[in-house]
C-alpha cells in the first residue's frame, strides 16, 4: 500500500539536508576558489571536522530519505534513471571543468542507482535487509584499505592508486543507509494510514525547500561560483 499522503517530517529531513550541503558547499567555494581560509574567527578549512560531518550529514540525511521515500514512490525505476542522468551531467561539466578532481560517482550516481534498486531492495525480508545493511556497511569500511590499479570498480569504493574526486559516495558502504531507509518504511509507514506524527508542517520555506531539494542541488553550484569569481572580477 502506497501512501500518498505528505510526511512533515520526511520534508523537514530533505529540507535540512539541502541546507547543509548547500552550507558546506558555501564553504568548499570560498576556501578553493576565493581563497578564504576564516571568516569572523570561524574556520573555513572543509576538511575540518565540524565542516567534514556537516557535508558528511547532509548527504547521509539525502540517502535515509530516498530510502524511505522510495516506499512512496510509484515510479522509482524512472526517477532514479532521471537522477542518475543528472550526475552524468555533472560528471561531464566537472571533466571539463576541474580534470583530475571531476566527479565520477557523486551523491547523485548514488541515488540514482540506488532507486534503480529500490523495487528489488523493497521486496527482500526485513532479516535480509538487516543483514545486508551490516555486510554492506562492512565491506564499504574495508574497501577503504583496498588499492586498485583499475578504476572500474569506482561504483562499488574500491578505488584505484590515482583517484581523487570532489564528491565520491559509492554502493558500499552507502548503500546501507537507504537500506535503513527501506526498513523505516515499511516498519514505520507502510501500514499506516495516517502519518506517523500528528502535526503537519506548514511551513512554506520548509515545504519549498523539500519539493525543491534536487533542482536547488543542481543550480546552487554554478550560483555560488558565479558570485565568487564575478566579485573576484569587480
Amino acid at each position: 500500500m502506497i501512501n500518498r499522503q505528505r510526511h512533515g517530517e520526511i520534508d523537514l529531513l530533505r529540507a535540512a539536508g539541502i541546507v547543509l550541503m548547500v552550507l558546506f558547499h558555501l564553504v568548499y567555494d570560498l576556501h578553493e576558489f576565493a581563497g578564504i581560509k576564516e571568516f569572523v574567527g570561524i574556520s573555513l578549512n572543509y576538511q575540518d571536522p565540524f565542516w567534514f560531518w556537516l557535508g558528511k550529514t547532509s548527504a547521509l540525511l539525502f540517502i535515509f530519505v530516498s530510502g524511505l521515500a522510495s516506499g512512496f514512490s510509484r515510479t522509482p525505476i524512472r526517477r532514479g534513471f532521471k537522477v542518475l542522468l543528472y550526475g552524468m551531467g555533472i560528471t561531464l561539466v566537472t571533466y571539463l571543468v576541474m580534470k583530475d578532481m571531476y566527479v565520477r560517482f557523486g551523491i547523485l550516481h548514488f541515488l540514482g542507482i540506488s532507486m534503480i534498486l529500490s523495487p528489488f531492495l523493497s521486496s527482500l525480508s526485513s532479516r535480509m535487509l538487516w543483514g545486508l545493511s551490516g555486510v554492506s556497511a562492512l565491506l564499504g569500511f574495508w574497501f577503504k584499505g583496498q588499492v586498485l590499479e583499475t578504476s572500474l570498480l569506482l561504483p562499488f569504493g574500491l578505488m584505484s592508486k590515482e583517484f581523487s574526486s570532489m564528491d565520491y559516495y559509492p554502493l558500499f558502504p552507502y548503500i546501507a543507509v537507504t537500506l535503513l531507509g527501506i526498513l523505516t518504511y515499511r516498519h514505520l509507514y507502510a501500514q499506516r494510514p495516517e502519518p506517523l506524527f500528528a502535526f503537519r508542517l506548514k511551513s512554506k520555506p520548509i515545504l519549498w525547500l523539500s519539493r525543491n531539494s534536487l533542482i536547488i542541488y543542481l543550480v546552487h553550484q554554478p550560483i555560488i561560483l558565479l558570485i565568487i569569481f564575478g566579485i573576484k572580477i569587480l
